[in-house]
């Protein structure tokens, strides 16, 4: 085959077959120690498809940055909201306080809702991976706050969410540019038009 003597040739002057010896011998050996890691032990497996799942979405969104930036904050946020919440609780159950378990799921409704009012806005005015994950940071000191505070951690987080979307949104500024509208229709109409008794 034509492909097949070009590989095994490997001519200098020839860029495909010395491009793909290399990917070849490399993709192999990839392969094969994957093959090796998780065929140890059950974990080892799930890491491994859990790897390489990712790994796929990763190359599927390459040219989507923005997307790919809210997911990776996204994931990001779940652990570390996941981690502060779990933090909290042992320390109210080491003192004998009130156990709040519920939050965490509190905080992983939010990040969602961060993800999908980023995308739910036809024309965004700015990049919304951003807006992602402004309101992600916003979740992660909420959920600090929440360790110390149960009760206003959801709250804080989710006042945090919605003033970013709303803020990153265009929400805020075509409400007040519609507030400014209503108040010159206003001014304007309260001045009675001359000639209007003659």
């Amino acid at each position: 085959m034509p492909g097949l003597r070009r590989l095994l040739h490997q001519d200098r002057d020839d860029p495909w077959a010395v491009r793909l010896l290399p990917r070849l011998v490399f993709g192999v050996a990839v392969v094969y120690t994957l093959f090796a890691i998780a065929s140890q032990s059950l974990a080892s497996f799930g890491a491994i498809c859990a790897l390489a799942l990712g790994g796929a979405v990763i190359w599927l969104l390459r040219r989507r940055t923005q997307l790919l930036l809210a997911l990776g904050t996204t994931t990001l946020t779940v652990a570390f909201t996941g981690y502060f919440s779990a933090m909290g609780d042992l320390a109210r159950t080491n003192t004998s306080a009130t156990v709040t378990g519920q939050a965490v799921f509190g905080y992983w409704a939010l990040t969602g809702m961060a993800l999908l009012g980023a995308w739910m806005v036809k024309e965004h005015p700015g990049r919304r991976g951003v807006t992602v994950l402004l309101a992600d940071v916003i979740l992660v000191i909420a959920s600090v706050v929440g360790m110390f505070a149960p009760q206003a951690g959801v709250p804080l987080g989710f006042l945090g969410v919605l003033g970013v979307l709303a803020l990153r949104g265009g929400t805020a500024k075509s409400l007040v540019a519609r507030l400014r509208r209503v108040g010159r229709a206003g001014r304007s109409g309260t001045k009675a038009p001359q000639g209007a008794d003659s």
